[in-house]
């Protein structure tokens, strides 16, 4: 049978409205995914017959409240192939990277080194360079290869054993090229180096085995993964985590406060500091179980035919250039190009006439557009309830474009 996407469509209510006299073909999902019903609703039940704080509280809906965001942790581990008591809820993909930055960088000395990539999002470039201004650690950049993919073949010389973590964005979030993890866990472990993967671009396109990747620390989004904004999570190796000392301070994280000294509550608790985002948190857990019941072989064969069906079309056009890899191996469904002679603000504006729904700008990855001496990309990102009459629409719309605005 093939991906009933139909089914998939009909789970998120917005894809039906007509706004503005126009229908919605969103093609924005690198920026924010649409939420489906199951997630709205596991957010309602808490707000309208659960709400209340959670962990400290011994009524009944308090009780209810922790048992709920307990759950929404086992459905994000699940998720994720990892334990429980693994994962850290923390406020996005964002906040993630900034808790390792802060926290593992804080077990670094002057000296240590970071490796990166060019075609990182600034998410995963500031942190770091806010942890070599406070501690004067040193960042290394592995370059990237014409066709948007981080170059390996320059991990040997880059690698040394004063490396002690390689952060790398899991898929770009531009080029939509999916990162040979093996190869760079081959690579980082021969110096003693962690590994770290920005997985917002990676996690909405179906669950994950992480300890067969053999990394060390990895983040989401919510927002990107169908859930709500202002959620995400990291996942670290328990013996890392348990060393690391706390990102905030304050409640929930404690073991015990005098005012002589505080000791910390174990990892996740102790980088969970204060009232957690508890309706968020669970909105995640309902996303993560929604994702998990999704036929993923088909899901993901359905967003390569768009794939392969958009750069068919764009390059039928006159003026379009693709920028990313050409082909469907190794990559997931992000397509970002240009148009001879119009800006990418432009093109995105003539897209929203036709309602279509895309990304335009240097995507926060300035150091790739710098690389490749470009003012921006027009970004194309699909989700599994996308289908032929959204990249149709945007066809239409470049076309169109390519007549009226060169």
């Amino acid at each position: 049978m093939s991906f009933d996407v139909a089914a998939v469509r009909g789970q998120f209510p917005i894809l039906s409205e007509i706004i503005d006299g126009l229908p919605v073909h969103y093609l924005d999902n690198g920026a924010s995914a649409q939420t489906p019903l199951a997630v709205m609703d596991a957010v309602r039940r808490y707000e309208t017959t659960g709400r209340a704080n959670v962990l400290r509280g011994v009524h009944r809906l308090a009780e209810r409240a922790t048992e709920s965001y307990e759950n929404a942790r086992a459905q994000v581990a699940s998720f994720l192939g990892v334990p429980t008591m693994e994962i850290v809820f923390t406020g996005g993909c964002t906040a993630a990277i900034n808790l390792v930055a802060y926290s593992y960088g804080a077990l670094l000395k002057p000296g240590d080194r970071i490796l990166l990539s060019e075609l990182e999002h600034h998410s995963n470039i500031v942190p770091w360079q806010l942890l070599r201004s406070r501690s004067g650690i040193e960042l290394d950049m592995l370059p990237v290869t014409t066709d948007g993919r981080i170059d390996l073949s320059a991990l040997p010389s880059l690698l040394t054993p004063k490396t002690k973590l390689v952060s790398l964005a899991h898929v770009s979030n531009v080029t939509g090229a999916l990162l040979d993890v093996r190869a760079v866990v081959e690579a980082a472990k021969s110096v003693g180096a962690k590994v770290m993967l920005d997985g917002a671009q990676r996690a909405p396109h179906g669950p994950l085995d992480l300890p067969s990747l053999g990394i060390d620390f990895y983040a989401f989004a919510g927002h990107k993964a169908y859930g709500p904004n202002g959620i995400g999570a990291l996942w670290g190796r328990p013996e890392l985590m348990d060393a690391m000392p706390p990102f905030m301070g304050g409640g929930s994280m404690i073991g015990r406060v005098t005012l002589a000294e505080t000791t910390w509550a174990p990892s996740p608790r102790r980088f969970e500091a204060g009232t957690p985002p508890i309706g968020p948190a669970i909105g995640l857990g309902a996303a993560c179980a929604w994702m998990q019941a999704l036929d993923w072989a088909g899901a993901h064969e359905h967003e390569m035919d768009l794939v392969q069906r958009l750069m068919d079309g764009l390059q039928k056009i006159d003026g379009t250039q693709l920028f990313g890899p050409a082909g469907l191996q190794n990559r997931y469904p992000v397509v970002s190009f240009m148009l001879d002679g119009v800006h990418p603000h432009d093109v995105a504006q003539t897209l929203d006439s036709f309602g279509v729904a895309v990304r335009a700008g240097h995507h926060c990855a300035q150091p790739l557009m710098e690389r490749f001496d470009l003012d921006g990309t027009t970004r194309v990102s699909m989700a599994p309830y996308n289908d032929n009459s959204d990249i149709d629409a945007l066809l239409a719309g470049v076309a169109h474009a390519a007549k009226t605005l060169r």
